[in-house]
């Protein structure tokens, strides 16, 4: 165990943070997504057990969203004619907001297939237990700074 370390953080999840570069994504995927083979050029870490709000929380205590690109987070769009609400992108927010002064602001959407070939690109995907559907939510690291 570390101070100041999330316990949800893995060993595994915390050198793929450090690792990530200034405008590296990675991918917080629920558990209908597919992982491995979107992730195929990726590092798939598996978070079984675990949901993405939980996870993007403890992510951001460590990793701050890219503040040279307006939006730093993607979010996969419902599908049209899917009848699917997605409270869990209010919770996104407010996690969010807590670690970024831009909010909402950070926040886009991009079409289901769109968000799929962006995330073919992601430094890391990982997979979740997460149940809520359209909760994939893709992060673009930002520098540190003193």
């Amino acid at each position: 165990m570390l101070k100041g370390i999330p316990p949800i953080i893995s060993p595994e999840l915390l050198k793929v943070l450090a690792e990530m570069g200034h405008g590296d994504r990675i991918v917080l995927a629920d558990g209908n997504f597919p992982a491995a083979s979107v992730g195929r050029n990726a590092v798939v870490l598996r978070c079984d057990g675990h949901g993405v709000t939980e996870l993007l929380d403890a992510i951001l205590t460590l990793m701050p969203l890219d503040g040279y690109v307006a939006k730093p987070v993607t979010l996969m769009q419902v599908v049209p004619g899917d009848p699917v609400a997605t409270p869990i992108w209010d919770r996104y927010a407010d996690i969010v907001s807590r670690y970024d002064s831009r909010g909402r602001e950070t926040f886009e959407t991009v079409e289901r297939f769109a968000f799929y070939e962006q995330a073919k690109s992601a430094y890391a995907v990982i997979a979740t237990s997460e149940r809520a559907q359209y909760a994939n939510i893709m992060l673009s690291k930002g520098v540190v700074l003193d």
